[in-house]
């Protein structure tokens, strides 16, 4: 590799991206790669990029596979534009890498208010749910299914006259319907997935619907329909048997909530059912969505709450409850020799985990639930394998 494409892969403050994109500062990070606040010198505007996944060390035809999803699912997702939808500018390759272009919205996630905010009234949740939920449905109306809607992707504008203003991000992994990813196990935020997908169907509108319930859910109780576990796959075994933990708090949301949260896809609402649903806790029976289109949300006063201003801090410091209410889903590291334990003793360890625990069901529907996740693990280790055995064949044909 030459000398400059070496100092081109070192991303930080002040670097070009695409000799177009000038990195200021980070906005966050996660899973997916870090996002930067980034400065467009064509356009000149302010811009946040994202890499979405390094191509390094890759050989070519895994970087091509790369590089043609990421324009594909760029193009998937400029192809919504809605008042309450970040927008996607661009899709740039950079020294082989692909980058999102995304809109710049000065904000705070929903996540991040939560962290400090113990528990936000039903009334400002219907607002921030039926936003979320008018620009769902015009990505479902489209094709575009999101795939990971959770605290951590709907964003608050903090400032100007767009203060108050919600706006759902981060279509990165979202698919255009019946175009998903074969090679894909499992994406998303466990706390937030639908059953069936816990159980390894592919995301679809129904379950971005349950995904938006159980976000709106966490706003209001304080913790997830299925409550805290810091062991994915222990998590993903309750999400399977979809048995939420009963609201307590939701009062006019309550019966629109529980539909959303329905186990069985087929009898949730759809999401344009769901937005009506929401908005009529706020405009009352009757009341056209479109009122909200655009607005702030307020209080019952009438005002932006403190909270979603910038002059108001929040604590970016994730308090231990919610510790595990907003990271993806990762399977366990890999085994270590040592005063870890041996590879056998944490493969014991490992399908010990994954075994459902207490009395073995009786169903034929119930044994299928129980079984799902360790059946999504047997699945992820045969396609590592196969990918680890592809990469020896090809580099002893190479």
């Amino acid at each position: 590799m030459a000398e400059r494409e070496r100092e081109g892969r070192v991303v930080g403050p002040d670097h070009l991206v695409a000799g177009r994109y000038r990195l200021d500062s980070k906005l966050g990070g996660g899973g997916m790669g870090a996002v930067w606040l980034a400065h467009d010198n064509r356009l000149g505007r302010s811009v946040a990029v994202k890499q979405v996944i390094s191509t390094a060390d890759l050989d070519p035809a895994a970087a091509e596979e790369i590089r043609r999803r990421a324009l594909r699912e760029g193009r998937v997702a400029a192809q919504l534009t809605h008042e309450h939808a970040i927008s996607m500018y661009d899709v740039a390759l950079h020294y082989g890498e692909p980058w999102l272009v995304m809109e710049h919205l000065p904000s705070r996630s929903l996540a991040q208010v939560m962290n400090a905010i113990d528990a936000l009234p039903p009334y400002v949740v219907a607002q921030i749910g039926a936003d979320v939920a008018d620009a769902l449905t015009a990505a479902h109306a489209t094709g575009i299914v999101h795939r990971d809607v959770k605290p951590g992707n709907i964003l608050i504008a903090e400032r100007g006259n767009d203060a108050g203003v919600v706006k759902i991000s981060d279509f990165g992994i979202a698919r255009a319907k019946g175009d998903n990813d074969p090679s894909s196990v499992i994406i998303g935020t466990p706390a937030y997935f639908a059953p069936e997908v816990a159980r390894g169907s592919d995301p679809t509108e129904a379950s971005d619907v349950f995904s938006l319930g159980a976000t709106l859910y966490t706003a209001i109780e304080g913790q997830p329909p299925f409550g805290y576990e810091a062991d994915s796959i222990a998590l993903l075994h309750r999400v399977a048997r979809g048995e939420i933990i009963p609201p307590t708090r939701t009062g006019l949301l309550t019966d629109t909530l529980l539909t959303m949260l329905e186990p069985d896809p087929a009898r949730r609402p759809t999401m344009i059912e769901a937005r009506n649903r929401l908005a009529e806790v706020v405009l009352g029976p009757g009341g056209n969505p479109a009122m909200l289109r655009g607005r702030p949300i307020v209080s019952q006063d009438g005002t932006v709450p403190s909270w979603a201003q910038r002059s108001t801090p929040v604590d970016d410091q994730t308090r231990p409850r919610s510790s595990f209410m907003d990271q993806p889903l990762t399977m366990p590291a890999t085994p270590r020799t040592g005063n870890t334990g041996s590879p056998t003793s944490w493969v014991a360890g490992a399908l010990d985990r994954l075994t459902p625990k207490g009395d073995l069901p009786e169903s034929t529907q119930e044994k299928v639930l129980a079984y799902a996740p360790m059946a999504m693990a047997v699945m992820a280790a045969v396609i590592l394998v196969a990918f680890v055995v592809a990469l020896v064949i090809a580099f002893l044909v190479a």
